[in-house]
C-alpha cells in the first residue's frame, strides 16, 4: 500500500504538542507530511521545532509550506528595518529560543532550510497552502505572496476551478475544532492559545490533535 499523505497545521512554536502528534501518527518511511507554514512564533520553542523538522526529513517526506511568519522571518534577516514588526507578533518568543538578540544571528542551517519552503504543493485531489487561495485562478499562477496572508474570515473563497479539496492553515479556528467544508479543510486549531494542534490524514480521512503538551485530545 502507499504511504499516507498527512497534512499538519499551524505549529506556533507549540514543540511539545509537535512532538506529541508526531507520536501519535507515527509517521513511516514511505508516508509525506505536509506541514502547512507558520511553524514558528508565539509558542515557547521556534527552535525545538524547526530542528525536529530537520530531523524528519530522514524518516520521511517533509513538504513544508511558507507561511507568512516565516516570511516575516526571513524578512527580518534580509532587512533588519523590518524586525520590530516581527517581534511583535511572536518574533520575540522566536529569538528567545535560540538564545539570540537579531534575526540575522539564526543558525545558518536554519536558514538555508527555511529557504527552501514552497509556496503550496498539490496532487491529484488536493491541493496544500497557508492561507488562502483564488478560486479561479491555477495554482501555478495564484499570488502566493499575498494569499498566504488573507483570512478566511476576510474571504470565503469558492471551490477551486479544479476540483481539488484545499487544506490550508493560517485561520485559526479558535474553538479547536477543525473547520471542513468539503471542498476547502482548514486545520489551524489554534495551539498556541491553548487549543489543539491538528494533523489530517488525507489518505484515510482522519483528523487528529492534540493538546499544547502533546496529549491527545
Amino acid at each position: 500500500m502507499p504511504g499516507r499523505m498527512i497534512a499538519i497545521g499551524d505549529i506556533h512554536g507549540c514543540a511539545a504538542a509537535f512532538n506529541g502528534l508526531l507520536t501519535l501518527i507515527e509517521p513511516a518511511a514511505d508516508d509525506t507530511l505536509i506541514v502547512l507554514g507558520d511553524c514558528i512564533d508565539r509558542g515557547p520553542d521556534s527552535r525545538g521545532v524547526i530542528d525536529r523538522m530537520i530531523e524528519l526529513e530522514d524518516q520521511c517526506t517533509v513538504v513544508p509550506i511558507l507561511g507568512n511568519h516565516e516570511e516575516m522571518l526571513l524578512a527580518a534577516v534580509d532587512r533588519p528595518n523590518t524586525t520590530e514588526p516581527w517581534r511583535h507578533v511572536g518574533g520575540q518568543q522566536t529569538l528567545e529560543s535560540y538564545n539570540i538578540a537579531e534575526a540575522q544571528q539564526l543558525p545558518r542551517d536554519h536558514l538555508l532550510y527555511l529557504r527552501t519552503w514552497g509556496d503550496y504543493w498539490s496532487t491529484s485531489s488536493y491541493f496544500f497552502a497557508h492561507g488562502n487561495y483564488d478560486p479561479k485562478m491555477p495554482l501555478r499562477k495564484q499570488e502566493w505572496g499575498y494569499q498566504r496572508w488573507q483570512s478566511l474570515r476576510e474571504r470565503l473563497p469558492d471551490p477551486h476551478k479544479s476540483g481539488k479539496t484545499a487544506v490550508v492553515g493560517h485561520t485559526a479556528q479558535k474553538k479547536g475544532d477543525v473547520l471542513d467544508l468539503d471542498y476547502l479543510v482548514c486545520i489551524d486549531t489554534y495551539c498556541c492559545g491553548g487549543k489543539y494542534l491538528t494533523a489530517y490524514d488525507t489518505t484515510n480521512n482522519r483528523f487528529h490533535q492534540v493538546d499544547p503538551r502533546g496529549n491527545p485530545r
